[in-house]
């Protein structure tokens, strides 16, 4: 079963976090309610952060069929009384009062939830990578009291992680925007 019938299919690929999601917002704009788009992406990340951004709007994420490298993620929209206000984590810090913050050797863990190739080639030293998709399961790896710094590439995987984590009883839980993508202080690379 290659392909299935969709109302709308969407061509996210060759697309980076966060435009995947940014395109698959403006697309479900256009369809009606019960409607299912599918979004075709390369981007190895898009999974989860389009699963994550059904799972906080109200539309539902139906799955993901990967096919010669091309990820095809089907949701149907919600209708009106399904539709969530899309929410975004209350607690953010900018990559400079992260920076502040391990200057000063403070008592900090900074989770990283990007993909772990993107975390081997440039990353905050003594991060911890867990990636978006990986991190229900992983849960019990974090300490539920500990001052958590939540990055990705752009802020948008680390807000979806950050609210999983608030929800799950993490009480400290910061998302740091923009990221790795606009980050200027050290980084390390992961060597075998």
């Amino acid at each position: 079963m290659d392909t299935l019938k969709t109302d709308f299919i969407l061509n996210a690929k060759g697309l980076a976090c966060p435009m995947p999601i940014v395109k698959t917002k403006k697309a479900m704009d256009q369809l009606n309610a019960g409607e299912v788009i599918e979004v075709q992406a390369t981007d190895k990340g898009s999974k989860a952060d389009i699963k994550a951004w059904a799972e906080s709007t109200g539309h539902q994420y139906l799955g993901t069929i990967e096919n010669e490298n091309v990820l095809k993620h089907y949701l149907r929209k919600a209708t009106n009384d399904e539709i969530k206000t899309e929410k975004k984590h209350p607690v953010v810090a900018t990559n400079e009062e992260l920076q502040a913050k391990l200057d000063a050797n403070e008592s900090i863990v900074v989770l990283d939830v990007r993909e772990e190739a993107e975390y081997a080639f440039n990353h905050i030293p003594n991060a911890i990578c867990i990636p978006l998709g990986k991190l229900e399961e992983q849960f019990n790896e974090l300490d539920k009291q500990a001052e958590i710094f939540v990055v990705c590439r752009t802020g948008s995987r680390s807000d979806f992680a950050a609210q999983k984590l608030a929800e799950n009883g993490f009480k400290n839980v910061t998302n740091v925007v923009p990221g790795m993508s606009d980050w200027n202080g050290k980084t390390t690379t992961f060597h075998k």
